[in-house]
């Protein structure tokens, strides 16, 4: 009598193995379908950024139809202003003067002035007053692609795109463009624009004090008028002049060009 079903093998006959189960195939969808909200955010970032690469690439050669900040005023009403100039119709006196006003050390960094970025936190350490650490790769990266108000995203946001502008754009283009796009007053862009409304000729034939007062207006665009600066505007203004001996001498990517 058998107390089960199951037959010993005969002796010497091999032992029946049981084969292992199947392990279930990997599929490699399987993430993506438990979370398709965030295998959409990826792919959505990833075209963007390709696209946005893909747009410095071309801007290398084919100068911006329009930039964010220019939408984001054109959506406030304002009757955008702008007549694109190239480098060499832009006065020698204007293009050291947004230097020594907006970026002292634009010849020598890639991108990102981190010398600047050290002494502004040191400033807001000891609780002290310090100009902006934003380079003109950087504001050419903000007016492009980003928004007016500031914010640490901005700034995070900012770094990569100037270094990304940077290696792919000479130094003369980037100073170039961002004269071309940069705002001075409201619905005002590009130097070539501020000149004829400001002074009433063009950006070639600006001299040391008109260029001296269009870039002391940058920092502040809706506020300064350099037909009719006041205090401020002149003590900046001066201020910027004063640093353009030295400036000359280490602008050396754009002097003479």
């Amino acid at each position: 009598m058998h107390g089960n079903d199951t037959e010993d093998p005969p002796r010497g006959a091999p032992a029946h193995r049981a084969r292992p189960s199947p392990k279930k195939a990997h599929r490699p969808s399987a993430w993506a379908d438990r979370h398709p909200w965030l295998w959409r955010i990826g792919l959505g970032l990833l075209i963007l950024i390709g696209l946005v690469l893909g747009s410095i690439v071309l801007y290398r050669c084919v100068n911006p139809p329009i930039t964010s900040v220019m939408i984001i005023e054109k959506l406030r009403g304002e009757t955008l202003k702008q007549s694109w100039v190239p480098f060499d119709k832009i006065s020698p006196h204007m293009r050291l003067a947004v230097i020594a006003s907006e970026d002292g050390n634009f010849c020598q960094h890639q991108g990102v002035d981190w010398a600047a970025v050290r002494e502004v936190i040191e400033a807001a350490k000891n609780l002290e007053p310090a100009r902006g650490a934003s380079t003109i790769p950087m504001q050419v990266a903000k007016n492009l692609y980003l928004w007016e108000f500031r914010s640490y995203l901005r700034k995070a946001l900012e770094v990569p795109l100037a270094y990304a502008i940077v290696s792919i754009w000479p130094k003369e283009r980037v100073l170039e463009v961002y004269l071309n796009i940069a705002q001075f007053g409201p619905g005002l862009f590009g130097v070539e624009a501020a000149s004829r409304k400001y002074f009433r000729k063009p950006a070639s034939a600006l001299t040391q004090s008109e260029a001296v007062l269009l870039a002391a207006t940058l920092p502040k665009p809706k506020v300064r008028n350099p037909a009719r600066p006041g205090r401020t505007h002149r003590v900046v203004a001066r201020a910027v002049q004063r640093r353009l001996p030295y400036i000359a001498t280490r602008a050396d990517c754009i002097v003479n060009r």
